[in-house]
Formats: C-alpha cells, sequence, structure tokens
C-alpha cells in the first residue's frame, strides 16, 4: 500500500491534495475505530487475558499490545521500560528493567495483584498471580478472531525487535490481513522502528505516535514526513482539533488519539471527525458509536478500504 506514494510525483500530489479529499472518507458514526487500550484496562489489570477478554466483550475493534523484549529475545506484552509499578514477586525478577530480565524470570511476576491494590472496587480474586503474556501467547490464544494494535516500545534499545515481530506475524499468517484488511496495525513513536517494518514488509499499515508534548500545530507540520510510510497517526487526545484532523485527512492519514474515557471527550472527538480512539473503557465507547456502528473485523476492514479509496483518489 505505501508504494502508492513512491515516486517524486505522487510525493508532491499528495502535498497538494484538497481539504476536500476528506469528504471522500466514510460517515464517523460508520468509521470510529474502538480500540481497547491495554484491553479494558479501566477495569481489569493491563496487559492481561482478563482485561483483553473483557474488551472483546464489551465492544473493542482492537485489542492493543505495547511490546518489550526480555533479556533472551522473547517479546512480552507489558507497557512499562521497568517493572515496578505493575509486578510483584521476587524482588531480583519483578523490579528493574524488562530488558534485563530473562522470559523464566518475568514469568515468577504477579501482574495482577497491583490492580487490585490500586483499585479496590473493581479487585478480583482471580487477578491474584496472572503473568505477563508473551506476544506469541497472545497471538496463540485470540489468532484471527480479533484485530490487533501493537506498539514497539523502546525499540531503540532492543535487538531486533521489528524482526522478532514481523517473524511471529508470519508464524500465525496474520501479514496479509493486517496489509489487506488492517487486522494488524503497527505503531511506534519512534519514525526509525516504523521504518525498519516498512523495509522488512513494505505493505503493513503503519501508525506514527505524537508525545503528548506535541501540539496540533507541530504534528501537523509533520504530516508530510508521516504519509510518506503511515496510514494514520495517534496523537494524544489534548492536541486534537479540527485543524489536526483535517490536515491528516488531506493526507489520506487516518487519526486515532489516545487515551480518551469520558463519554462526552468520545462524542467530541467523533463530532470533530477521528477515525477511531484509545480508551479504558470500550463498553463507553461502545455505547456513544450506538447499535448501528460497524465492529469488529468489518470495521477495521471498511477503515483500510478508506484510506485505500482516498490515497487512490488523490
Amino acid at each position: 500500500m505505501r508504494s502508492l506514494f513512491a515516486g517524486a510525483a505522487i510525493v508532491a500530489a499528495l502535498l497538494a491534495l484538497p481539504a476536500a479529499a476528506a469528504a471522500k472518507r466514510a460517515p464517523a458514526d460508520e468509521q470510529v475505530l474502538n480500540i481497547g487500550h491495554r484491553g479494558a484496562s479501566g477495569l481489569a489489570p493491563e496487559h492481561t487475558f482478563p482485561s483483553y477478554d473483557l474488551a472483546l466483550k464489551q465492544g473493542a475493534d482492537y485489542i492493543e499490545q505495547d511490546l518489550q523484549q526480555a533479556s533472551d529475545g522473547t517479546l512480552v506484552v507489558i507497557h512499562d521500560a521497568t517493572l515496578d509499578r505493575t509486578a510483584r514477586g521476587p524482588v531480583e525478577n519483578c523490579t528493574g528493567l524488562v530488558s534485563d530480565k530473562t522470559l523464566e524470570q518475568l514469568k515468577t511476576c504477579d501482574v495482577g495483584s497491583w490492580f487490585n491494590e490500586r483499585y479496590p472496587e473493581n479487585a478480583r480474586e482471580e487477578y491474584v498471580g496472572l503473568e505477563i503474556p508473551t506476544l506469541d501467547e497472545v497471538l496463540a490464544r485470540y489468532r484471527k478472531r480479533t484485530n490487533y494494535y501493537i506498539e514497539t516500545k523502546n525499540p531503540e534499545d532492543a535487538d531486533r525487535m521489528e524482526e522478532r515481530l514481523i517473524t511471529l506475524l508470519d508464524e500465525y499468517k496474520l501479514l496479509r490481513p493486517a496489509a489487506d484488511r488492517w487486522q494488524v496495525l503497527i505503531q511506534s513513536f519512534s519514525p526509525d522502528s516504523l521504518l525498519r517494518v516498512q523495509a522488512l514488509e513494505p505493505e503493513l499499515p503503519l501508525i506514527q505516535l505524537f508525545f503528548g508534548s506535541e501540539t496540533s500545530e507541530t504534528i501537523q507540520a509533520r504530516l508530510d514526513a508521516v504519509a510518506e510510510y503511515a496510514v494514520g497517526i495517534g496523537p494524544s487526545k489534548a492536541d486534537v482539533d479540527a485543524a489536526l484532523v483535517e490536515a491528516a485527512h488531506e493526507r489520506c492519514l487516518d487519526i486515532h488519539p489516545y487515551t480518551v474515557n469520558e463519554s462526552a471527550e468520545m462524542r467530541d472527538l467523533i463530532d470533530v471527525g477521528v477515525d477511531g480512539m484509545f480508551t479504558n473503557f470500550p463498553a463507553r465507547l461502545d455505547e456513544v458509536l450506538g447499535k448501528d456502528a460497524v465492529g469488529g473485523k468489518h470495521a477495521a476492514k471498511r477503515a483500510a478500504d478508506a484510506q485505500a479509496d482516498c490515497v487512490a483518489g488523490s
């Protein structure tokens, strides 16, 4: 898909794309993707199977995986670079950098008890003792039954993280579904990481994340470069305004802000034209979108088709 951007003439045409191109997209109420941020992490321990299961039950179109790499090269699903916030267990295994631990060490850690401690109103006995999942385990559990939104975390400190990720996607036969119907979206704050993915598998759909320290204006200034390799952007919700949405859509970039937990915020972002959003409470977004919203793999395919139509029409 990204090959459509190759060549100076096409890039020049893209930069001159009129604002009317945004009108080619599907109506927002049919198009907004419900992305379970670390699963349904407002109600269950983040990046655990109970969190993912609950997110899917509550209407999430995607479940998110943050990747860290263990010292033996295994890709594990945990947000922080360090274990201290969410892990409990032997100090030598369950504190400090994830990247300093082997998978065997990481599997001794309990990543559910902290949630019970912090959120007693949502505590459950079955959360005690939950393990850090590997990406392999997540893909083995859900296979092609759901959509995955995968982030490369700290890729500059990892050994061949992108290559290992693509190997797993290939093993589970997800490369073609990712390219054709966005069954997998790969995001990162690191442009270099996304470009490494592109070099290995040029058709994979990529999302450029932006830190909350950015603004609508600074993000807009980078969109021409981003459009050469990505299909979308992931800004902080605070940086999203009509100008950013229009600028992204002019370049056929979808926009998926993070992390949106209140119904009023969800409605405001839908009204301004976003194409999806990350939320800790997928049921809330599902309710806002309504019973007629396209969901699951159909939603992902529609988003992929709308983006392809936009590029073709440019």
